[in-house]
């Protein structure tokens, strides 16, 4: 994951009520995303995204090892900052030859097993993440920021305009004002963009992630 959920306490207490209803916002943003994997196609792996310095490829890969992430989230109750392990029986790694649709379906198949752990989960139990703990609720509310502006990454790479649903790039822009701090610029997220005043939360949650709609 992306986000930097490791800060302080206080700071993660503070934010909990706007997550509130995280899981059901997760479900959403992954239904956003998995309409925007059918657009790839092979001949489109090594085409730029709004990600600096990925291709869709990579970024595909990038989105793997997020899902995995969330899902070891809520099974193991604990997330980790290094990648995950190699010995994962559905990962997707770089060079392993497989055709787009293949790694599409992996995708799909690794989202619906996520949700899935999610759906049948307990949101009032708490996650680990270094020294905090943040609420399963919370942790999903940050994961639907993540899933989502990747679905809207992976579409602009393979050179389609799929706006984030209104009600949905709401909520999300509310959370990314709480959980994106200075020390995730620039790394995480490069710096915000300006936005003109008369924009759509979609563009303003894309503005201040440092994409350009």
């Amino acid at each position: 994951m992306t986000a930097d959920m490791s800060g302080g306490g206080a700071d993660v207490m503070a934010t909990e009520g706007a997550f509130a209803g995280g899981v059901e916002l997760l479900e959403r943003a992954l239904g956003y995303t998995l309409g925007s994997l059918h657009l790839v196609r092979p001949e489109m792996l090594g085409n730029p995204t709004p990600c600096r310095e990925w291709d869709l490829h990579a970024l595909l890969l990038h989105m793997n090892d997020s899902l995995l992430a969330m899902y070891e989230a809520i099974t193991a109750r604990h997330i980790w900052l290094d990648p995950p392990g190699e010995d994962d029986v559905d990962d997707v790694r770089a060079g392993s030859g497989e055709p787009a649709a293949d790694l599409v379906e992996r995708l799909r198949t690794r989202a619906c097993r996520m949700m899935g752990a999610w759906a049948n989960a307990r949101s009032d139990v708490g996650v680990r993440i270094v020294d905090s703990e943040l609420s399963a609720s919370g942790v999903a509310a940050v994961g639907a920021v993540e899933v989502a502006v990747h679905g809207w990454d992976v579409a602009r790479a393979c050179g389609s305009d799929r706006p984030l649903p209104q009600p949905l790039a709401v909520e999300l822009l509310e959370l990314s004002t709480l959980f994106v701090r200075a020390a995730d610029r620039p790394g995480r997220f490069a710096a915000p963009l300006p936005v003109s005043p008369d924009a759509g939360p979609g563009d303003r949650l894309l503005a201040y992630l440092g994409r350009r709609s």
